[in-house]
């Protein structure tokens, strides 16, 4: 199950207290829910399904803080273990001093190690928790027994001595064009070769070029115009010649000089099919087959083709490297962990020099202990050992990882060998001498400026010609200094010295970066007096009309920026007394200036435009909401067109006690935990020592800590709040209406449109999108207890994408006639179909998730009922969830899209938590603006995605569609995945 949380993602759920089971407890709901999540997880990726199974039975869940020790090198093991969220380092001793180790590598998520319990060998390193780390650990006599039984399985998967090791050259760094192309790939050149010559056959044909005949070739543009015709997705001509490289790679399309890169050219290319004087036509039989598999085919294509022209590009010598490919490999460096800490000037400057390499076999040794250290390696696909003389294994790094920087950055040996683990391993490599090189010219780039001997602002100057220097600039020629880090003071003295004020944009993006951001570093009250103080600042040195000019730019830079600002903080202002009460002194301070300072008269009427809009709103009558129990569910409050929540409004919610009974209090929004227990308390009329605690339908509590705020809609889509005395936590217990509908409600929408209910979902989805402002996303990422201030419509957004992926279970699953279920599956699809159509990603695959859910996808007998048109649609679908190469397939799919467009939400939080969790925020008592940069520019794609209005479907906005409208906004759903799990078995119980 793939839900919208608003922590970290598997820090909650049901399937932590399942694992928390002993494992003769375990039903089989808690392995369906536990096998849900670990399926999910890279470390077992590559499990066979019966042996997941097993692990689900036996093995346990630990959560451990930042800095503790697992095991020590030497100790005898007594678990094996893999690492779901979090990080640990490995450190080795050449001593049995520990104060000795040495950091050799770090295990991130998806990372494996501890096989030494097979044979009860010593602890080859220390293993010490990076951070918070969350990991599944398996006792030993499970994991012999595991051995035992899935040894043919598991010989692949662990590292040796256990797993399989073959030998192998350490000089394979380019595809072997002599290897057999696989069966899936030559069966996809012989589909599309044959569909050409059904549908196109002057495609291939004999060519001539310079007097030499090229026999039955076809030509590369013409190859990309016939793909990009024949199939909904491919979008982008790049794609397709992806999908053709795919080919190329494998020998099953070849260029007639043997070139190894497929270019949208006028070039010829020859299926292998071809090569030989008699190749046959396809027969009718044939073609039709074809015709059949075409789709899945391209499907295929589409889905391995983005690789393909990633190694393409990357295969390219640096001084061959296009513009266009320098900014894909970039793209494709965004979202690197082991690069996420680099400045973007880094990230260019590697995407001209990175090297693709790879190498067929497992056992191939790439580099040894005690070498000189020539490269760093990026893992892009597979896994490697690292091996220490003496102690064999010590652990396994996977996709994403990197290695070899240590020696490089310290000109020191190889501290390990690394061999690689598994077949086809591919790797991103940066050589010493552009490593260094990077490194000296960043820091010859770097201008420090520094008072009392302290850095206080560090700019780095950007060449020429790049795309982040010419960006929002008209002197692409002239270098640029972008802001890496500085004091909050310095970054805005800086920002205003550097706008310009005939440009009506006003400065660089690093400019709108810091209005976005500065809530994180320099807050309200400290930002206010700032900026009045370098309003009113006046020059020193200088000629009388030197310092008059000097006193009239300031003056104007401050109000544009302050007009920004206050743009981008709208009506969240008037929530802000000390800054509204700011604003209202420095428009008399403007409008006093502007009696004797005739040149500040044209920016005075923007500024007046302001204050009256604040003014008028902050006078209008307050439309408190006071939204009644079910939390933001009632009927009248969902039919309405929904309005922005605001802390100071107010809710009156039900607080349930241990007995079940309730009390219904009346508080603002922004009320922290304190203020709502003692609420509580006024209204039970005694309170000592109350707690409040979040439950959800599978009876999980959470516990709330006094300081939280916006706690009102972050419950699940069924959660409630409890409050009762500590000891009576354990109590605890569900209500009976928190277990959701008994019947599912087929029987009211089979009769609407499978438009009309996307249609309607999509208005509703768009309402709730709107409301989100984008300072919840930041207060989201960093905290929103850090502002003391409430994220309730981005909570509400992201619990409305958990409560359409519950609808689709529910509904299903509800079902107990199979012929019906077909039915819902083939309706879902198609609403799936119209939301993607309607440009709403955010319900698109809320729909396709609830459809891949455990308890709907093992419904065999359902499944195999479905119409193959609606299994491909769905396959098709199911490809855009990969989440492989960070959700490229989903990126893709986006990067073509015009506004208005609802995202994939959960997505863009991914992305934030992402940059902020892989990057400090404060360097050296320093802000990490780089880190800003970043952060804000995933903000940017909110405000893209609604740069244009929603328009409603003409042809649908006239009908009266009040019933669908209705339908959508009440959903009601079971949001307990042990309850769905147990209703799948129901259905179609497990076969023997």
């Amino acid at each position: 199950m793939v839900a919208a949380h608003t922590s970290h993602p598997s820090s909650s759920g049901e399937w932590i207290a399942c694992l928390d089971k002993r494992p003769l407890e375990r039903s089989s709901e808690d392995v369906d829910i536990i096998f849900t999540r670990l399926k999910e997880v890279k470390a077992f990726e590559k499990f066979h399904p019966n042996l997941l199974q097993q692990i689900c039975l036996c093995g346990y869940y630990e959560n451990l803080e930042k800095g503790i020790t697992l095991f020590r090198q030497g100790d005898i093991g007594t678990n094996w273990y893999a690492v779901l969220a979090g990080s640990l380092d490995v450190k080795v001793s050449d001593t049995s001093n520990h104060q000795d180790a040495v950091t050799i590598c770090t295990l991130g998520i998806g990372t494996a190690f501890g096989e030494s319990i097979l044979d009860n060998t010593p602890r080859h390193a220390t293993i010490v928790t990076r951070e918070n780390s969350e990991l599944l650990r398996i006792e030993q006599k499970d994991f012999k027994a595991l051995w035992e039984k899935y040894r043919q399985y598991m010989s692949g998967l662990l590292a040796p001595p256990y797993g399989v090791m073959e030998t192998g050259s350490n000089n394979d760094r380019m595809p072997d064009k002599d290897n057999v192309p696989s069966e899936k790939i030559l069966r996809a050149g012989k589909v599309l070769r044959n569909a050409i010559l059904s549908r196109a056959p002057h495609m291939i044909r004999d060519r001539k070029y310079h007097l030499k005949t090229y026999r039955q070739c076809c030509v590369g543009t013409e190859l990309v115009d016939w793909m990009m015709q024949q199939s909904s997705c491919v979008h982008l001509r790049t794609q397709a010649v992806g999908m053709w490289q795919v080919l190329l790679e494998e020998g099953v399309l070849n260029h007639v000089d043997q070139e190894q890169h497929f270019q949208d050219k006028y070039l010829f290319y020859r299926f292998l099919d071809d090569e030989h004087e008699d190749a046959s036509m396809p027969t009718e039989e044939e073609k039709k087959e074809c015709d059949e598999e075409l789709q899945d085919t391209m499907l295929l294509l589409s889905q391995i083709g983005p690789d393909a022209h990633m190694r393409m590009i990357l295969r390219k010598p640096p001084g061959q490297r296009t513009v266009d490919d320098l900014e894909i490999i970039y793209e494709e460096l965004l979202h690197i962990k082991a690069l996420s800490h680099l400045s973007t000037t880094v990230k260019r400057e590697l995407s001209g020099v990175l090297v693709f390499e790879s190498h067929p076999k497992a056992g191939t040794v790439l580099f040894n202990q005690g070498e000189e250290g020539t490269s760093w390696y990026i893992i892009l696909k597979g896994s490697v050992n690292v091996v220490i003389y003496g102690k064999g294994v010590v652990c396994t790094l996977h996709e994403g990882d990197d290695f070899g920087k240590l020696a490089l950055v310290n000109d020191a040996p190889r501290a390990a060998s690394i061999v690689l683990r598994e077949d086809n391993c591919h790797f991103l490599r940066v050589d010493k001498e552009d490593f260094n090189r990077i490194l000296r010219d960043v820091e010859a780039n770097t201008v420090r400026l520094k008072e009392h001997d302290q850095d206080v602002l560090v700019l780095e100057k950007v060449p020429p010609g790049n795309r982040a220097s010419n960006q929002g600039s008209s002197q692409p020629l002239q270098h640029k200094y972008t802001v890496m880090s500085g004091t909050p003071e310095k970054i805005l003295e800086h920002f205003l010295e550097t706008m310009r004020l005939e440009s009506s944009e006003g400065t660089d993006p690093g400019f709108h970066d810091f209005v976005m951001m500065q809530c994180v570093f320099m807050p309200n009250n400290q930002l206010c007096p700032a900026l009045m103080g370098t309003y009113h600042a006046q020059p020193s040195q200088g000629t009388e009309q030197e310092k008059m000019d000097y006193a009239l730019n300031n003056k104007r830079r401050v109000i544009r920026l302050i007009l920004h600002w206050a743009a981008l903080y709208g009506d969240l202002l008037q929530e802000d007394e000390a800054a509204m009460a700011f604003l209202e002194e420095f428009y008399v301070s403007v409008s006093d200036d502007t009696r004797m300072i005739t040149a500040l008269k044209d920016q005075l009427p923007e500024l007046e435009k302001m204050m009256k809009q604040l003014s008028e709103e902050a006078k209008a009558p307050q439309k408190k909401h006071k939204v009644l129990l079910q939390h933001f569910n009632t009927s009248d409050e969902r039919t309405q067109k929904r309005q922005p929540i605001r802390g100071s409004d107010e809710i009156l919610f039900k607080v349930y006690c241990v007995d079940h009974t309730y009390t219904t209090i009346r508080i603002p929004m922004l009320s922290s935990v304190k203020e709502v227990v003692s609420a509580v308390a006024d209204k039970l009329g005694s309170g000592d020592g109350l707690i409040l605690v979040k439950m959800s339908s599978g009876g999980e509590k959470v516990l709330l800590k006094p300081n939280d705020v916006s706690v009102f809609t972050t419950l699940s889509v069924n959660g409630r709040l409890f409050a009762c005395p500590r000891e009576q936590f354990d109590s605890l217990t569900p209500l009976q209406e928190q277990e959701g509908p008994s019947t599912g409600t087929m029987g009211t929408f089979e009769l609407m449109s499978s438009k009309d209910l996307a249609y309607q979902m999509t208005m509703y989805d768009w309402e709730l999108f709107n409301c989100v402002h984008e300072l919840e996303l930041i207060y989201h990422t960093f905290g929103r207890h850090s502002f003391k201030k409430i994220t309730a419509n981005l909570d509400l957004f992201l619990r409305r994408f958990n409560e359409i992926q519950f609808w689709v279970v529910t509904e299903i699953c509800l079902c107990s006639q199979l012929s019906k279920r077909v039915q819902l599956l083939k309706k879902f699809i198609k609403i799936a179909a119209h939301c993607k159509e309607y440009k709403n990603l955010n319900s698109f695959f809320a729909i396709i998730m609830g459809l891949s859910n455990v308890a709907v996808s093992r419904l065999t007998l359902t499944w195999e009922k479905l119409p193959s048109k609606f299994k491909k649609i769905y396959a098709e679908f199911e490809s855009l969830m990969d989440p492989s190469r960070n959700h490229r397939a989903y990126r893709l799919t986006v990067a073509k899209q015009e506004p208005p467009v609802i995202p994939f939400m959960p997505l863009l939080i991914k992305d934030m938590t992402f940059t902020h969790e892989g990057n400090k925020t404060f360097i050296d008592n320093l802000v990490n603006f780089e880190k800003m940069r970043m952060i804000s520019n995933t903000v940017r794609t909110v405000k893209f995605c609604r740069s244009q209005p929603f328009s409603p479907d003409a042809s649908l906005a006239n009908k009266n569609h009040q019933d669908v409208r209705s339908y959508v906004r009440q959903l009601s759903v079971i949001d307990n995945q042990r309850t769905l799990s147990q209703m799948s078995q129901r259905l179609e119980p497990r076969r023997a």
